[in-house]
């Protein structure tokens, strides 16, 4: 493992939150799954700002990604499944299929995307550099990353759009959020 992902692994374990999803995750058996987007750099940026390591976190997203099944029902068992596992962490755990997104993305963002290949090209797609990653286990305890645009953007507490899969309103409702809740962010122009 790299530095970066060492010193990343580090400090996400000391969210309680983030831990304890990474060791409850693989009994949900979800194909391919991942932690990821918004939770992880902003872990870190509490981190960096001095905050409680879950300061801030609306929720946490646990993703996979099953081709072969897009239905709703078979992603509402897993996610009836996680709603009993975290119960009681007191956190809003969101377990999401990948591959069904497209199905849904036009209705509650008013625009259509693209099915996505596999969940790492749905990680590569969401809003920003800093939160297109995902975190997980191996069945052998292995930490994994997937960062397709690298950890640099999270430490440098760089916010950053990625326009492969959002607009411009969504990319500014987030920074504009997320500048007010860790203030020694440097937020990106769209342009």
């Amino acid at each position: 493992m790299k530095d970066a992902e060492v010193e990343f692994r580090d400090l996400l374990e000391k969210n309680s939150t983030v831990a304890s999803i990474l060791d409850g995750a693989p009994s949900l058996e979800m194909p391919n799954w991942y932690l990821g987007a918004g939770c992880l750099p902003q872990t870190i940026w509490n981190e960096l700002h001095g905050f409680p390591s879950t300061a801030h976190i609306r929720d946490y997203d646990l993703v996979y990604f099953d081709g072969s099944d897009l239905s709703y029902r078979g992603e509402d068992l897993h996610i009836r499944a996680g709603e009993k596992l975290f119960s009681d962490l007191g956190a809003k755990v969101e377990i999401r299929n990948q591959a069904r997104v497209h199905l849904w993305y036009r209705e509650r963002f008013g625009y259509t995307i693209r099915p996505h290949r596999s969940v790492e090209d749905a990680i590569a797609s969401w809003p920003t550099t800093a939160s297109s990653v995902g975190v997980r286990r191996d069945r052998n305890g292995r930490f994994l990353v997937c960062a397709p645009y690298g950890l640099g953007d999270i430490f440098a507490m760089v916010v950053r759009p990625n326009k492969k899969g959002v607009t411009r309103e969504i990319y500014e409702g987030k920074a504009r959020r997320w500048a007010r809740c860790w203030p020694k962010l440097t937020v990106l122009p769209w342009d």
